[in-house]
């Protein structure tokens, strides 16, 4: 993102622009509003850092005009002036700006305000990204229904558990708990990138298609890399990543990509790789109460410290009330049970033979 600075005095766009470009962002000036709001027409500014006081028109209306201009996305607006007093700093937040900062400022301070602004406006950004790269999987892959809606849920749920175990107290906190709910949708993005004749078949993989089939977790993971190289502070960006890149691991080190075991698997990963297999396990049987779950986690329990963390395992068997509850508030229309529905090898996710391949 790119910061525009305005203000009519030079020598103040000289200690704006390089206190700014000083902690590594690209820098554009505009000498009073009206050529702010031209500049802005662009659409590669998000942060606005405007003076009060200028000709034309000053900062207050700057601030005006920003807000009442249609545009697809937010712009985050600094004020910095002279003035001070709270009546000051009202006129200047009511006006649609978002931080105040006064002169003589410290280019440290001001750094960290734009900062803060950015972290604000990634999270806008990873709301709008993680909703339509997931919804473009989806369109392109067999599964349909309420999926992702079901597999933020069960990660949620075992983060949360999760994170009132003494192991994972300093690793998961509520701000974790958020980023998996959010980031769990994009595990199979990279699917967008296999061949129909592949995704959709409908039976059994060869083994040709089945190495074909794998690719879809680097597919995923470089997509996911090179947004990050566009926006390096989006977090969720790299949990996204870590998901979509391990979610296939198996805990004994059997899985792929990259044939990672116990905690060499990161954990948002191992979290993932769980509540995707019990998904498939039990999609469109939620009719025959706990029949399916049942089953689920009888074969959870037998993958314990093989396919999946045992922590993880525990984590599920302590919410299963819940992960009931997730089942049923986001059915999918039922299917007629039987040997079909059941068959097939599941070796995308190297969960045990007999259940659906996902």
């Amino acid at each position: 993102m790119r910061v525009l600075i305005v203000d009519d005095d030079e020598i103040a766009l000289e200690l704006l622009g390089a206190a700014i470009a000083s902690a590594g962002y690209e820098v554009s000036t505009a000498r009073d509003g009206c050529e702010a709001l031209e500049t802005l027409r662009t659409g590669v500014f998000r942060v606005v850092i405007t003076d009060w006081e200028m000709p034309n028109m000053d900062g207050i209306e700057l601030c005006r005009k920003i807000r009442e201009r249609p545009s697809s996305s937010y712009v985050y607006v600094i004020l910095v002036t002279s003035r001070e007093g709270a009546h000051n700093v009202v006129e200047g937040l009511d006006s649609g700006a978002d931080d105040f900062i006064t002169k003589p400022f410290h280019p440290a301070e001001l750094a960290l305000r734009v900062r803060s602004g950015m972290r604000l406006l990634s999270m806008e950004s990873c709301d709008v990204t993680i909703f339509t790269l997931a919804k473009l999987a989806e369109s392109r892959s067999a599964e349909s229904g309420a999926h992702l809606e079901r597999m933020r849920e069960y990660c949620r749920v075992l983060a949360e558990v999760l994170s009132h175990h003494p192991k994972y107290r300093d690793e998961i906190d509520a701000d974790y708990v958020n980023l998996i709910y959010r980031t769990s949708p994009l595990h199979d993005i990279g699917k967008v990138g296999v061949p129909d004749a592949v995704l959709l078949k409908a039976g059994p993989l060869t083994d040709e298609e089945f190495q074909t089939m794998k690719l879809h977790v680097r597919l995923g993971a470089e997509t996911l890399e090179a947004a990050a190289e566009v926006q390096p502070d989006a977090e969720f960006l790299r949990m996204a990543r870590e998901i979509v890149l391990t979610h296939h691991e198996r805990y004994d080190g059997s899985g792929y990509p990259r044939g990672l075991a116990a905690d060499d698997i990161p954990l948002c990963g191992r979290i993932v790789a769980l509540a995707d297999v019990y998904d498939a396990l039990t999609v469109r049987r939620i009719y025959q109460n706990t029949q399916v779950h049942d089953l689920a986690r009888a074969i959870i329990v037998e993958s314990r410290g093989v396919h999946f963390d045992p922590d993880v395992v525990d984590a599920f068997l302590e919410a299963e009330t819940e992960f009931i509850n997730i089942q049923q508030c986001f059915a999918d229309a039922p299917s007629v049970p039987g040997a079909a529905a059941w068959s097939g090898s599941f070796r995308e996710s190297g969960a045990p033979s007999g259940v659906l391949r996902r």
